[in-house]
């Protein structure tokens, strides 16, 4: 079942096939039909409400930018059907600014940020700087390594929850070998609460795999546009049938994640863990910490939600002339006194196509 599971989650998330098949698959969760996909939730668990339905997800086959789209009128032979082509590509960029001692700077205007693509210099065409709602993706390490860990873990993710915006949705993926849906978008503590204590704490470290569910995931949320990840683990992926290349450009998406990473220094983080944590978090925006003791975790935890309500939200237009392949993104910041500041953002992104 697991090798069918992540197969058919595969073809979902590269190949850009059957999207309304997709929706339906999603939707199904709470019915635990025996032909579930992607985050399965667990079986010992009553049936999640079925009041949140997602809207089909964009096709991902590499695709970076989910374009505009909407119906337009088909010509002779598109008789009956609406036919969807691209209006705008917007990219928008969440950007975290500190100065040179690390401190958050959240006071800047617009002219004091410059946006690169490819090195060639793009006009802004919107600026924020507010707390708005984010959509939250809180992934969980459930292997048998974090079975003394989990009570400390817990506590932090729940007091970085208590610590967002009031209005933030946020769901609960636990994983080993396979990722489990414990809990869908709420934003009920208590209910967030029993999802972390859903412990079975046991098998491999299929970190890959729950990454990449997991943002596919956040993607149905068609409520709230900014979207985080943040994924807890004392390991390294030894399980996932996707690689870290796989996630690395599923993550480049304009209007993607920003993920966080939090890896738990044990016997099981090796070097490689913890440069695949970096990998994440830095081409998507985020930020990857490495606790020296389990202690330091709640303050990492309450850092990050004051990182995600001190972000900026910037978009440029860059026009239907950009190239093919992989548009590489770097934002400057000039601060008092014209002193470059260190900002945080997605590296870069790959272009979206028409869809037909």
């Amino acid at each position: 079942m697991l090798a069918n599971e992540m197969s058919h989650l595969r073809s979902l998330l590269f190949r850009g096939v059957a999207l309304a098949a997709t929706a339906l698959v999603l939707c199904c969760w709470a019915a635990a039909q025996d032909d579930s996909m992607g985050l399965p939730p667990r079986t010992s668990q009553p049936p999640a409400s079925a009041q949140q339905q997602p809207e089909p997800p964009p096709a991902r086959g590499g695709q970076g930018i989910e374009p505009a789209i909407s119906p337009v009128q088909g010509s002779a032979e598109d008789q009956g059907r609406f036919v969807f082509r691209k209006q705008v590509q917007e990219v928008v960029l969440h950007a975290t600014v500190v100065d040179e001692y690390g401190r958050l700077l959240t006071a800047l205007d617009r002219s004091a940020f410059y946006v690169y693509q490819n090195g060639q210099p793009e006009i802004i065409t919107s600026f924020r700087r507010e707390d708005v709602p984010v959509a939250i993706g809180i992934v969980v390490d459930n292997s048998g390594s974090m079975r003394d860990k989990r009570a400390k873990v817990n506590q932090a993710v729940l007091n970085l929850i208590r610590a967002s915006n009031a209005e933030d949705e946020v769901f609960v993926v636990n994983f080993s070998q396979t990722p489990y849906l414990d809990q869908d978008f709420t934003s009920d503590v208590n209910l967030l609460q029993t999802a972390l204590h859903q412990v079975s704490s046991r098998g491999s470290t299929a970190l890959y795999d729950a990454v990449l569910a997991s943002d596919f995931h956040l993607r149905n949320n068609p409520r709230l546009d900014k979207k985080v990840l943040l994924v807890i683990t004392d390991g390294q992926d030894n399980m996932s049938r996707e690689t870290l290349q796989d996630v690395l450009r599923g993550l480049q998406s304009n209007k993607g994640a920003t993920l966080y990473a939090i890896g738990l220094m044990d016997e099981g983080m090796t070097r490689s863990g913890r440069e695949a944590l970096q990998s994440l978090a830095v081409s998507t925006g985020g930020a990857a910490y490495f606790p020296r003791n389990l202690d330091e975790v709640d303050f990492i935890t309450r850092s990050i939600a004051h990182d995600i309500r001190s972000q900026y939200t910037l978009a440029y237009n860059p026009g239907p002339n950009i190239g093919k392949g992989y548009q590489k993104i770097r934002v400057e910041a000039r601060g008092p006194g014209r002193a470059r500041l260190t900002v945080r953002t997605r590296a870069g992104y790959y272009p979206g196509e028409t869809v037909k």
